[in-house]
């Protein structure tokens, strides 16, 4: 049975056991669909697709300061490793979901399979606020959590690597835990290490540049210069303020910018040299910055602007705001900021959609590199690196825009069935094990 007889008779569309129906997961599994009807996939194929391949939930107890013992849940999903090893980041929060998870799983599946990196998908969580926790007890955690993974992770299986509110720091003790078992240094087993335990020069900066790229080459499609560009950017993190450098220093206005703390609006364009130093002394916040007049967050979303980067959380520009966005390109640097509901109303604006699994690959990226300088043993200079990326992100770029004039669909469209077409021949060609 093709796949539109099997739409038609409503296998596809049957709803995702346990998934809410608005869930990230939910959206994910949309856009799938779509991809799939394109490919014509093979029933068993889409089966295969659309569940991890392993779900993973843990208790984590560990004793506090004060001598008290707390559990904590922990999480790991491996969505699918038919390309290589699973690559994910690990997060920190009390708002972690296993949905959650699984969703941002999925799209390292994809992600990496557009930018052509040999990696699966995965991703991980613990649910927990580590600012309640002091460096001691954050420090057990992680050492916990990790020894409850042996099983999972590995510089071959299962590669974790930074996410909300967990840095290099914490990926030095999950290296530590897992050599220690291993009785042998592994610092291939995680990236975003600290750059003297073979961590990667670049990879700090890496999603924001990759962002940039990608800007860059949708901004050339629609013959626009960079410097007679206006920028906004959602999120001063390390994505969205890496973004707003580099846009600032391809000689872009850059004419609103936002954090936690608010939205700051300057019409005549920020100087970002400056909001960053602000930021950086003074708690990583822009609050109190005077170079720009405050603005709603809402209200900076629907700014007119040729580039909208929205790199804070999911969900920012959903099926109430898409039609008031007046940007003519979203360079998605965070996951999942536009809702699939908001897709058709971006597309019937005319608006060009940079999708996350393209947009915000530079991570994973720099990633894969340093995960082969590990396994080599021969590091590479930041230069070096820089090239690389620019080339894999710009090429990815192009594969995704060629894909996209064939059968006449979004970007975004079009990441998913590249991303799937290449994930289901790979599985053609491998078959299934019995």
């Amino acid at each position: 049975m093709s796949t539109k007889d099997s739409i038609a008779s409503g296998y596809y569309k049957e709803p995702v056991p346990h998934i809410a129906h608005d869930s990230p997961f939910a959206s994910m599994m949309e856009r799938f669909r779509f991809a799939a009807e394109i490919l014509d996939l093979d029933e068993g194929v889409f089966k295969y697709l659309s569940s991890p391949e392993k779900v993973v939930m843990v208790s984590i107890p560990v004793t506090m300061d004060d001598g008290r013992i707390e559990v904590f849940e922990g999480y790991r999903v491996i969505h699918n490793s038919i390309l290589g090893p699973s690559k994910g980041g690990i997060r920190y929060s009390e708002d972690v979901t296993i949905d959650e998870v699984k969703a941002l799983a999925a799209w390292m599946t994809w992600k990496c399979a557009v930018v052509n990196v040999p990696f699966g998908g995965a991703k991980g969580g613990v649910r927990v606020n580590p600012k309640n926790l002091s460096q001691a007890e954050l420090e057990r955690l992680t050492r916990r959590y990790t020894a409850n993974m042996l099983d999972v992770f590995g510089p071959d299986r299962d590669i974790p690597a930074p996410d909300m509110n967990t840095n290099e720091q914490v990926m030095a003790w999950i290296m530590d835990t897992y050599s220690m078992k291993q009785k042998k240094t592994e610092n291939a087993v995680v990236t975003g290490k600290p750059i003297i335990l073979g961590g990667s020069k670049g990879r700090k900066e890496a999603t924001g540049r990759g962002v940039v790229t990608c800007t860059l080459a949708a901004l050339g499609k629609l013959r626009i210069s960079p410097s007679n560009t206006t920028v906004v950017v959602q999120g001063f993190g390390n994505v969205g303020s890496v973004s707003a450098q580099l846009m600032y220093e391809q000689g872009a206005e850059v004419i609103a910018i936002s954090d936690i703390s608010g939205g700051y609006y300057n019409k005549n364009g920020i100087d970002i040299e400056e909001a960053i130093r602000y930021s950086q002394t003074h708690g990583n916040s822009l609050e109190g910055f005077d170079g720009a007049e405050p603005i709603s967050n809402q209200d900076l979303l629907e700014l007119e602007c040729d580039v909208l980067i929205p790199a804070a959380k999911e969900d920012q520009i959903n099926k109430e705001n898409a039609s008031r966005i007046k940007a003519k390109i979203i360079a998605e640097g965070a996951n999942g900021p536009v809702t699939a509901n908001a897709d058709k109303l971006l597309e019937e604006n005319g608006i060009m959609v940079i999708p996350d699994i393209l947009a915000n690959a530079g991570g994973v990226t720099v990633s894969y590199f340093e995960w082969v300088q590990d396994r080599h043993g021969y590091f590479w200079t930041e230069e070096r690196v820089n090239r690389r990326l620019n080339r894999m992100m710009r090429e990815s770029f192009d594969n995704l825009f060629m894909v996209s004039e064939k059968y006449s669909i979004t970007l975004r469209q079009a990441a998913y069935v590249y991303a799937i077409d290449r994930v289901a021949t790979t599985l053609k060609l491998r078959g299934i094990y019995a």
